[in-house]
């Protein structure tokens, strides 16, 4: 394990006090929108993919170094506000028991997936500090690389129902039949398998901030797949469960969906100190829903950065005007930023939302 004193890093208080990513999670005034953009590393970066050429991606998961040398490449690119862990949703799944390789062309594939109440009762739950000491060590040495730019780091993990959508399915699936087949059919299985999954995931997200992240991301990218009645009953609960183990590390929480705009107050009362919201809806209209008790942040179409510039300029002012100033609010993306993005968009769009909101 890597040691890191964090406590001895010169800029951590400053950063802590004067970030204005940290500053406006907490609804606090800022001198101008914070931005960053989720999957801000990774394939539309030239950096990425000269990597590439020599490791898998779980390879450079696994080797904190080259996760540390994968986040910083937009940070070193961008004049982003805070940078994110380079890692992946699915490792934890590997602690638990399960199979998973990335297939080129197909994603991520699990090959012995959850199917049976048989399954669900061989899943193991390691601390983390055992299962994903890897992330857990870039996230220190990221740290110390990320004290003299006077930049946060936000750590991550899937949300109990995304991590289920890949155990169950196997990896990527339009219409979550197996998945949902379960959660009709054998309720028990179902609550055993996300009881278990929200304990991996708030678990590993408090390591994450032991290990020295300044705040914390749940994605639950397949929960848009539900109805709110479903979700209620299935679902928060356990959401809830996880955010609620990461609330003790005392550092922001960020809740993000997708398609998740007619559960948005569900969400949000599952937990978080910010909402992420995606394009599919006006981010006024949702931060009038969610009230004005949480963070909001969001919610550019990620396709827009293909775009001329003078096309996604009149995007980016559009969320900025309908935001108006308001504290606790994060420029980004409705989700990840895509493998075949303009770097150049980028550069122009973390710039303008500064000088834009700045005035």
């Amino acid at each position: 394990m890597v040691t890191v004193d964090l406590n001895k890093l010169p800029n951590a208080e400053k950063i802590e006090k004067e970030s204005r990513f940290l500053r406006a999670a907490r609804r606090e005034p800022v001198d101008a929108v914070p931005v960053w953009l989720m999957r801000q590393a990774g394939r539309y970066m030239a950096e990425y993919r000269e990597l590439r050429k020599t490791y898998d991606i779980l390879d450079i998961i696994k080797t904190p170094e080259l996760a540390r040398e994968v986040t910083m490449q937009p940070i070193n690119a961008f004049d982003l506000d805070a940078a994110i862990i380079f890692a992946d949703i699915l490792p934890p799944l590997e602690g638990m028991g399960l199979q998973l390789e990335f297939v080129k062309g197909e994603g991520p594939v699990i090959h012995n997936p959850v199917r049976t109440a048989s399954d669900v009762e061989k899943l193991v739950v390691p601390p983390a500090e055992e299962a994903l000491w890897f992330t857990l060590d870039a996230i220190k040495l990221t740290r110390e690389a990320l004290d003299e730019r006077e930049v946060p780091l936000i750590g991550f993990s899937g949300a109990p129902f995304t991590l289920a959508s890949y155990a169950v399915e196997g990896g990527s699936s339009k219409n979550k039949v197996n998945l949902k087949s379960m959660m009709y059919s054998d309720k028990d299985a179902w609550h055993k398998l996300m009881s278990k999954l929200a304990q991996i995931a708030g678990d590993y997200l408090l390591a994450q901030a032991k290990a020295g992240a300044q705040c914390l991301q749940l994605f639950d990218s397949w929960v848009g797949e539900l109805n709110p009645v479903d979700y209620r009953q299935y679902v928060q609960p356990y959401s809830k469960q996880a955010l609620d183990i990461a609330k003790d590390a005392g550092v922001p929480l960020i809740h993000f969906g997708t398609n998740t705009n007619g559960m948005l107050t569900d969400i949000r009362d599952a937990g978080g100190d910010v909402i992420g919201v995606d394009w599919r809806i006006e981010i006024d209209k949702a931060t009038e829903i969610l009230g004005d008790n949480v963070a909001v942040q969001g919610n550019l179409d990620p396709v827009a950065l293909h775009a001329p510039w003078n096309e996604l300029e009149v995007r980016a002012k559009d969320v900025l005007d309908r935001m108006n100033g308001r504290d606790g609010f994060i420029f980004n993306l409705g989700h990840g930023i895509l493998p075949t993005t303009p770097v150049e968009n980028v550069k122009k769009l973390v710039d303008f939302v500064h000088e834009y909101s700045s005035k």
